[in-house]
């Protein structure tokens, strides 16, 4: 099988490369590294390219045939979109529309699309399903729904096989170690956690004290990244012969506080998180936890990484490798 991957240099696009390298899979990477590794596209056909620029990616990819393609590609930091939405509009729908206008061109199909919790917004619910109202309240969660509206369009006109997969937290790394979170600029809670006990220069820092929540603090669902790449191929083998298009949310079905996934991190590491805290960030909604029951049903979908402390210490173990190989440099 041939796949074309954007954004397989990237945190979840390599874990997605990495599962397919095992099935002996043919895989094209577009990337451009604005927050990816070139070392995470290795045995893989890499094109440095950023989906914005359409003229190059229609020339560059011109009638070349792939069996799916995986988009993983765009921005998706809350806080940065709030401050920044057009670059959110730029890189998110633009970019998708580019690529969805390369699929009808090399006549092409079979789309799965890397979607998010931010399009619900702020909810009621103690569990979201997809069917929920989608009122998103930030740039990034409105650069996605725009994202699934296009690809929907584009599916009904053209009979594209498309999914999009609304991710709640992705977290955690392969056991291996060989593949995790490496951003310069990170902002996801755990990584930041454990890289605060690593680097004591980075001081750790919950923002927000006084939510509506069990102990003041954002309550997520957090999903481990191979169980996200296992529900990628479960949604790409569903397609096969037949048209389908549909949506799913891809959670644990249960929420954690910020203080919980704290504990949990001093739990794994045997270490004490110093804490320091600080104002809500703008457009964080206070809880957002998966309804997952479609995905198990229909995808059969079942997540082998269901132990918060067995999804840190995953990731424990990739910083603490990363640490020591710079250390040893």
């Amino acid at each position: 099988m041939k796949y074309l991957i954007t954004g397989g240099a990237g945190y979840i696009g390599s874990h997605m490369v990495n599962f397919l390298k095992k099935t002996n899979a043919e895989i094209t990477i577009i990337d451009n590294l604005s927050t990816g590794h070139l070392y995470n596209t290795k045995d893989c056909e890499f094109i440095n390219l950023d989906l914005r620029d359409k003229d190059k990616l229609l020339n560059k990819l011109h009638k070349h045939k792939f069996d799916g393609v995986f988009h993983f590609a765009g921005k998706s930091i809350v806080s940065e979109s709030v401050i920044d939405p057009d670059s959110y509009y730029k890189n998110n729908i633009i970019g998708t529309n580019n690529l969805l206008e390369l699929i009808i061109k090399n006549d092409l199909n079979n789309l799965i699309f890397s979607s998010s919790a931010a399009v619900y917004g702020n909810t009621n619910e103690k569990l979201i399903s997809e069917e929920h109202q989608k009122i998103p309240t930030n740039p990034y969660g409105e650069s996605k729904l725009k994202a699934e509206k296009l690809i929907n369009e584009f599916s009904n006109r053209y009979n594209l096989n498309t999914i999009n997969l609304r991710y709640f937290n992705a977290c955690g790394a392969d056991p291996s170690g060989d593949y995790g979170e490496d951003r310069i600029n990170e902002t996801h809670l755990i990584p930041n956690a454990l890289i605060s006990l690593i680097d004591k220069k980075n001081q750790f820092t919950i923002f927000g004290s006084n939510y509506p929540t069990k102990d003041g603090t954002c309550v997520r669902d957090y999903v481990h990244v191979n169980d996200i790449v296992k529900a990628h191929y479960l949604a790409m083998s569903k397609f096969n012969n037949q048209t389908f298009k549909d949506e799913f949310n891809i959670g644990l079905g249960l929420g954690f506080s910020v203080l919980e996934i704290i504990q949990a991190c001093d739990a794994v590491t045997q270490k004490k998180i110093e804490l320091k805290y600080a104002d809500k960030r703008d457009g964080d909604p206070p809880i957002l936890i998966a309804d997952n029951q479609k995905i198990k049903s229909i995808l059969n979908w079942e997540p082998e990484y269901t132990n918060i402390k067995e999804i840190i210490k995953t990731a424990w173990n990739w910083h603490s490798k990363k640490h020591l190989q710079h250390s040893n440099r």
